[in-house]
């Protein structure tokens, strides 16, 4: 395996360690330098009062699915959230839903990526961008960080 694809598969590792994920029913895909997907099933216990998904679960899925689109530059250290701007453009009730998160720009300090949410039907349902900076933390200290034995 690359060094590259180690670092992938860490990645995928470390998402599924997050206690915050143990609440969803996700999962977490690196697709190659600057892509992620995350594939996430809506139920009725992220619904608001009106009987559809609250805003939260848009915020997670594409912050997480961009968050890691960017994190694949970054080998050495994990990333913070800086800022986020999310458009919602359709409710979305019970299903499948998928987050594509993908790289913009930057390499060193900052990064910029991208995602968009798409229900089961193919229809986006919400975008968002966020930027994210180098933290001091490093990836190899997190416990959920780990290299695929072999």
């Amino acid at each position: 395996m690359s060094g590259a694809d180690t670092h992938y598969r860490a990645l995928e590792r470390l998402y599924g360690s997050a206690p915050i994920n143990a609440k969803f029913e996700s999962s977490l895909e690196i697709l190659g330098e600057g892509s992620a997907r995350i594939s996430f099933d809506v139920t009725e216990a992220s619904y608001h009062a009106a009987g559809a998904a609250h805003g939260t679960i848009y915020f997670k899925m594409l912050d997480d699915a961009a968050f890691y689109a960017a994190n694949t530059l970054a080998t050495d250290r994990f990333l913070l959230t800086t800022s986020f701007n999310l458009h919602f453009t359709k409710p979305v009730r019970a299903g499948k839903v998928v987050a594509e998160g993908r790289w913009i720009s930057g390499r060193r300090r900052v990064l910029v990526a991208e995602a968009r949410l798409v229900d089961s039907s193919g229809e986006e349902i919400g975008r968002g961008t966020g930027t994210f900076m180098r933290s001091r933390i490093a990836l190899s200290s997190l416990p959920g960080y780990v290299p695929a034995e072999g």
